[in-house]
């Protein structure tokens, strides 16, 4: 590697250390020319598959995209950042898992949509309204009851508190007796 101070061609390392993840090495470098030091990062490099829109339109993953999905999905909810770091790494991860190199970000909806059932029932639906296009409350009301009717919940807050009153097709609003 050369170095970044007089660009000599020759550095040496002289201490290596993983990070806490495993996912980087960090190496500490000296130059046998000028005697500077300085810092490499090292990673893993993957190719990820190119994510192909509804439109058709192909573009590059973009993990920062992800994140803000979930944060979107889950602002103000109970959940902390190294859950939403852990779910965001469970998708990118069966995104590395997946053999194809493109694939439909219908799909990669479906990954976030896993996780964030995993993570808080609210967001869960509030990403699944706008993900799965909801025409109307009765589309809300059965992913609300598939949710209750498939999950436990453990640990999460209710969807629902208290007697609602169903919501009425044609607008009518639900509310507390």
């Amino acid at each position: 590697m050369h170095c970044p101070f007089c660009q000599h061609v020759d550095t040496r390392v002289i201490d290596s250390r993983v990070s806490e993840d495993g996912a980087t090495i960090r190496r500490r470098r000296e130059c046998e020319a000028c005697g500077e030091r300085f810092s490499t990062l090292e990673t893993i490099e993957l190719k990820l598959p190119v994510i192909i829109k509804g439109d058709g339109r192909r573009e590059s993953f973009d993990a920062r995209k992800l994140r803000l999905g979930f944060d979107r999905a889950l602002h103000k909810r109970p959940v902390s950042e190294e859950q939403i770091e852990a779910a965001v790494r469970a998708v990118v991860h069966q995104l590395r898992m997946t053999t194809e190199r493109e694939i439909s970000s219908r799909r990669v909806g479906e990954f976030v949509i896993a996780e964030l059932r995993k993570l808080d029932h609210v967001g869960f639906v509030r990403f699944a309204s706008v993900y799965r296009s909801f025409e109307d409350v009765a589309d809300f009301r059965e992913e609300l009851d598939r949710l209750e009717r498939d999950l436990p919940g453990e640990g999460q807050l209710p969807l629902l508190t208290g007697d609602v009153v169903p919501f009425e097709k044609g607008g009518g609003k639900g509310r507390k007796r």
